[in-house]
């Protein structure tokens, strides 16, 4: 199992997008946010299909903080059933996935260690 995650939320509003964003990155559940979008959605929703202009973030985090992630989204997502996919990281570059660790590491009770590369 990848130590590594990338989130993929959608939502209907830029300012919304970016909001949820920062609130994961200031609470240090992810490292990295980008937003992408517009982008056209179609989807059925209750029996009917729909169009939507929508945002999609794209948040980087560690397998350990995306349970947290995903519950932090969905508690401020404004969807009755919010887009919350959970997609494994396979690989990348040592230094980039050392910072994931970095800018999302939180220090246990009682254990003042630190993740590797962590001043």
């Amino acid at each position: 199992m990848s130590q590594y995650v990338q989130v993929q939320v959608a939502v209907d509003d830029r300012a919304k997008a970016a909001e949820l964003a920062e609130s994961a990155i200031r609470a240090r559940l992810a490292a990295c946010a980008q937003i992408v979008g517009p982008v056209t959605s179609v989807y059925r929703w209750k029996g009917e299909v729909e169009t939507a202009e929508e945002y999609l973030l794209i948040i980087k985090t560690t397998r350990e903080r995306s349970g947290e992630l995903t519950e932090h989204i969905r508690r401020a997502h404004p969807y009755e059933t919010p887009e919350i996919l959970r997609l494994p990281v396979e690989g990348g570059l040592d230094a980039y996935l050392r910072w994931i660790d970095e800018e999302t590491w939180r220090e246990p009770e009682g254990d003042p260690a630190r993740p590797p590369g962590v001043t």
